[in-house]
């Protein structure tokens, strides 16, 4: 079935997220009917407004890139469920979420012709937390952008660093990894540098643990900033404690940087044999893992080497392929 006959909710197009995976799909598979309300995508009422212009839209079917399914529509749908953190993480969560998932996320996953995920943790918590048949949730992936490779140009901001490509949500694990950094001792010959600016509970932890000149924040980057920012890097260092994917992890293997990330939800998937695992919950794991990668070369040119390999399973034109083969089973009305 030509693309032209499926609808495509354009509203998640961006940069961040959902928003790289809406944009990247967009590119490649060049959806002509487009829903661009100027509504947010994940407000309360954009399932009815989405079904509304879909009555009418003159598509015959849907394919939308985040979570919002169609609601008040006959027409066949397939969508995206990048994870289950609105569930599974608690300060992500509140009554009317959870609400919002029961009573038109659940559903929709049974009604969907087909669902689509970014990994093998996210669909077995999908099928688990829905009752589905497994065989409706497909897992499609994510992509590493061409403008991070080793070839890029480093940061050289004047000092060693750690990186952490991050934002200040509570499962980021961002306090743990800067009390992580203080036990190290690195913070005499090294810094910490997370994207984003600080906010004032992580400003105050690092004021407390006395690293104000030691942890600093990049402000807003560009992707070819952020491409800079990781091979410049002795190690990215990425401690979440739940991703759908953990898009960095791949990012920065892309750039030949060695990755510490958790052994918890996806990240050893992306990572793969690539990676230097912790425990995220426990700072002592984390330390160890940031003074074996900047006390040893053997080892982090072995990361560095196995890491590029890995990042190269992970492209946007496979994603595109497996979501492009899905929407051609579509049986349209």
């Amino acid at each position: 079935m030509e693309h032209s006959h499926i609808a495509f909710d354009s509203r998640w197009i961006g940069q961040h997220g959902i928003g790289r995976f809406a944009t990247e799909l967009q590119d490649r598979l060049n959806f002509t009917c487009l829903f661009d309300d100027p509504g947010h995508p994940a407000s309360f009422s954009s399932s009815l407004r989405l079904g509304r212009w879909l009555a009418g839209s003159g598509a015959r079917a849907l394919y939308s890139p985040g979570y919002i399914p169609p609601s008040g529509s006959r027409l066949p749908f397939v969508f995206t469920i990048h994870d289950l953190n609105h569930i599974d993480v608690e300060h992500n969560s509140s009554t009317l979420k959870r609400l919002y998932y029961q009573l038109i996320i659940r559903p929709a996953i049974h009604r969907a012709e087909q669902v689509l995920t970014v990994s093998e943790f996210s669909r077995r918590r999908i099928v688990e937390w829905a009752g589905c048949d497994p065989e409706r949730v497909t897992v499609v992936g994510n992509g590493v952008s061409d403008i991070f490779h080793a070839e890029v140009i480093p940061m050289e901001p004047g000092y060693a660093y750690f990186f952490c490509c991050s934002n200040r949500k509570g499962h980021k694990n961002e306090k743990r990894l800067v009390q992580a950094f203080k036990l190290s001792g690195l913070h005499r010959d090294c810094k910490l540098v997370f994207t984003g600016t600080a906010d004032s509970a992580l400003q105050q932890l690092i004021l407390r643990e006395g690293l104000q000149d030691q942890v600093l924040f990049t402000g807003h980057v560009r992707e070819s900033e952020l491409a800079s920012w990781y091979r410049g890097a002795i190690a990215t260092v990425f401690p979440s404690l739940y991703e759908g994917f953990g898009l960095p992890v791949a990012e920065s293997m892309a750039c030949g940087t060695p990755v510490i990330t958790s052994e918890v939800s996806s990240m050893p998937e992306v990572g793969g044999d690539a990676a230097l695992y912790i425990d995220p919950h426990d700072s002592d794991s984390i330390s160890m893992a940031m003074l074996a990668v900047a006390g040893n070369t053997e080892l982090s040119t072995q990361l560095c080497h196995r890491g590029m390999a890995q990042a190269r399973n992970f492209t946007w034109d496979r994603t595109a392929s497996l979501v492009g083969d899905v929407l051609a089973r579509l049986q349209p009305q």
